[in-house]
């Protein structure tokens, strides 16, 4: 990963502000590599940084008592994590885990808050993205009820590639797994059938996209729903 090459407004919510707003929040900006698997939050800390990543994915997962994790939003570049806190103390009501290689810009909890206090525009980031990532939620809820876990499995490659913008990814059954909510067995399974039917390989933990038409038609309508509950908000 080469994080010289990327700067903040490879964020597409800090790409959108208007540049007097983003001026206002860039001094206080610092990017910061991450790698797969590091835990950004758990739920009931208390959020002291917001992250904006400018490439790769983060992970929003809820953990229960028996410590079972499920996924139910995920953030790229169109994204940001933890900016509510921009509108007072913040504490996180879900686990933030690196789902793959990131490198984010980062700005402490307490400086947002008083750039959000001078910007109407960021203000107003802060709400549209909380509501995105409901938005998100909610659709994930209903593919984990409703929809088969082949369709559901198309869906989260599909939105995964997307954000890591290459068609080779580096996830374990066992990830992949907890993502979906389903057994390791059912992960199994399934990559094996898409692997014999060409639509994927996959080896040591490496999973390659062959036929993403084939992929994009076999995935539940989730994956355009989600695409466009992600667009960033439109700037006067």
């Amino acid at each position: 990963m080469n994080s010289p090459s990327l700067s903040p407004v490879d964020n597409r919510l800090l790409a959108a502000l208007p540049r007097a707003d983003f001026g206002l929040l860039q001094p206080h900006l610092s990017l910061q590599v991450l790698d797969q698997g590091t835990r950004l939050l758990d739920a009931g800390d208390e959020v002291d940084a917001v992250y904006f990543p400018l490439n790769g994915m983060l992970s929003l997962l809820v953990v229960m008592q028996d410590g079972r994790a499920i996924e139910t939003a995920t953030v790229g570049r169109e994204g940001v994590v933890g900016a509510m806190a921009g509108l007072g103390l913040y504490v996180s009501r879900v686990k933030v885990v690196v789902q793959l290689p990131t490198v984010i810009a980062r700005v402490a909890a307490s400086q947002f808050r008083k750039v959000v206090a001078a910007s109407p525009a960021l203000r107003d980031v802060c709400v549209h993205f909380n509501e995105a990532l409901l938005a998100q939620a909610r659709i994930t809820a209903a593919c984990n009820a409703l929809h088969q876990v082949d369709a559901r499995f198309c869906r989260w490659l599909l939105q995964t590639v997307d954000r890591a913008e290459s068609d080779t990814l580096a996830l374990t059954q066992e990830l992949l797994s907890q993502m979906l909510g389903v057994r390791r067995t059912s992960v199994t399974e399934v990559a094996g059938r898409f692997q014999a039917e060409g639509l994927i390989s996959y080896s040591r933990g490496v999973i390659r996209i062959l036929d993403r038409p084939a992929l994009e038609a076999r995935s539940c309508e989730c994956y355009e729903t989600m695409k466009h509950e992600l667009k960033p908000p439109r700037r006067g």
